[in-house]
């Protein structure tokens, strides 16, 4: 084993030291003593309390006094950009909508679509969500819901903040979300995954370059009797939608099924190929003829999968806790057989009572067969539930567990372990999804006790935390977050494109018991 240098680590695959250049700029090396659980929600309104004494009005003021770059605020000295962001995020309005539950509390996806009207065709904004009970709903999100007498209309509850002078100041409440009729279909089993996905469609040169057409890709998980599948919703045409017209079986098509439990779903940026994590390994689905290839197999469970930003890899998180890097691209002349490795993960035994300082941790090894990185390889504590890959600083990638960790890691120090841990996560069992902003400034997740926390990538601060709901809010999506033109590696947005990116983020929450809407100030 090559010794540690301080400063460098070594990558065995190029078999050389590189410098260590750090983590997030901003980033700060402050140890952050552990959440003591009697205390935990005491100390987190504590910290919030402190990040919401840093008003917007004192943001303006040192932004005329120091020009937008560094400011003292406490002990510490920061830049005005990452200080807007955190109070926006400190002080968000949440809606609920009715007569929602049960629809949207195990997927959902924000779409734009183009809707045929009185008027003519317009685009629009839609909602697809899934739920556990197999039922796959489209919504309209409030515009012309106006131009039809049928359907569903679901109106939003304001419901945090509590304060009614706060309350006076929300005049940009979400408008309501209108299901057509003929919107809704029950699907085999449990959807497990919804991702959109973006085709180039073809056009002559005398019509100027192609525009992306969005597309839907929905999992199923399987069931006792049958496999999960793969279903694409053809988004292209625009929905004329009327009473007789059904909205989703006419445009769905079953690209694919398996003889195995689908957990997740993810498309690659070209629109034509997916990677699905399944209870026998990762394999990768041709969208447009379904044709099926391993890509790893293994007998550990793979909940979450992701692929980076070049579309060569992809992230994978297994039941076990193991987290693994597997290259999709098909390697000529190289037999069917995929290498065998032997994968380190973290297993924890319980002994007595089920807290946390009788459990016990050991290393041990698992047998993975596919074309992996192995330098790329690390554990969580527990099963991993979610994992998110950050597009403004393409070598890092977010990743959660069911025992309620979040950890930031670094695909070039993977084996040394996380770069940044966030704090108060509450989970146990349930696959919870995290959310990242379209500005990549901070995380968002649901908690197994109904709460919605949100933290600072950078710093980890827990900037807020309330409960919305009686159960999980395990479904989220984040609109723009992955979309938006980020600034290059190793800037900041400059003062002027915080308003332009987004005067104010939303993010749309999914539980048992119904639909919620994020949004900051």
């Amino acid at each position: 084993m090559p010794r540690d240098l301080p400063g460098f680590y070594f990558d065995p695959e190029k078999n050389r030291y590189f410098a260590i250049k750090g983590p997030i700029p901003g980033f700060g090396n402050l140890q952050r003593p552990p959440l003591k659980e009697p205390d935990k929600q005491a100390n987190e309104q504590h910290s919030i309390c402190n990040r919401k004494a840093i008003r917007t009005a004192n943001l303006l003021q040192f932004r005329e006094l120091y020009g937008g770059k560094v400011a003292p605020f406490g002990k510490g000295r920061c830049s005005f950009q990452q200080e807007y962001q955190k109070n926006r995020a400190s002080q968000p309005m949440i809606w609920k909508y009715k007569k929602t539950d049960m629809i949207a509390d195990s997927a959902l996806e924000q779409l734009r679509v183009d809707i045929q009207t009185p008027e003519g065709e317009n685009e629009a904004t839609g909602l697809l969500m899934g739920s556990t009970n197999g039922s796959l709903s489209f919504y309209e999100v409030g515009k012309y819901e106006q131009d039809f007498d049928y359907g569903i209309k679901c109106t939003p509850d304001f419901i945090w903040p509590l304060i009614k002078e706060t309350q006076a100041e929300c005049n940009s409440a979400p408008g309501h979300i209108w299901r057509p009729a003929g919107a809704s279909e029950l699907m085999p089993s449990h959807i497990s995954s919804i991702q959109k996905t973006q085709k180039q469609s073809l056009r002559t040169p005398d019509h100027g370059p192609s525009n992306p057409v969005q597309h839907a890709l929905v999992a199923t998980l399987g069931s006792d009797t049958s496999g999960g599948s793969l279903y694409m919703l053809n988004l292209s045409e625009s929905l004329d939608l009327n009473p007789t017209d059904p909205v989703l079986r006419r445009r769905m098509t079953k690209v694919a099924s398996v003889n195995c439990t689908i957990w997740t779903a993810d498309c690659n940026s070209n629109g034509f190929e997916a990677a699905i994590g399944t209870n026998q390994g990762a394999a990768l689905v041709n969208l447009e003829t379904g044709a099926f290839s391993w890509l790893c197999r293994c007998k550990s469970d793979l909940f979450s999968l992701k692929f980076d930003h070049s579309g060569n890899n992809i992230v994978c998180g297994f039941r076990n806790g193991a987290i693994v890097t597997v290259d999709v691209r098909q390697k000529q002349g190289v037999s069917a057989g995929l290498p065998r490795h032997q994968i380190p993960y973290s297993s924890c035994t319980l002994r007595g009572a089920s807290s946390s300082n009788q459990r016990k941790f050991s290393r041990q090894m698992f047998e993975l067969r596919g074309n992996i990185r192995p330098s790329c390889t690390t554990s969580m504590p527990s099963s991993v539930s979610s994992l998110v890959a950050l597009r403004t600083y393409d070598q890092y990638f977010l990743a959660s567990s069911l025992d309620g960790s979040i950890k930031l890691y670094d695909h070039r120090l993977t084996q040394r372990g996380a770069v940044q841990s966030y704090e108060g996560q509450v989970n146990s069992h349930t696959h919870i999804q995290l959310g990242v902003d379209p500005s990549e400034s901070v995380v968002m997740s649901g908690g197994e006790d109904g709460y919605v926390r949100i933290w600072s990538i950078k710093t980890a601060e827990l900037l807020f935390s309330t409960r919305i709901s009686s159960c999980a809010p395990a479904a989220l999506c984040w609109p723009g977050s992955g979309k938006q033109p980020l600034p290059k590696k190793g800037q900041e947005f400059k003062d002027d494109d915080i308003h332009a990116q987004n005067h104010s983020w939303g993010a749309w929450l999914g539980s048992k018991d119904g639909l919620f809407y994020v949004q900051g100030l």
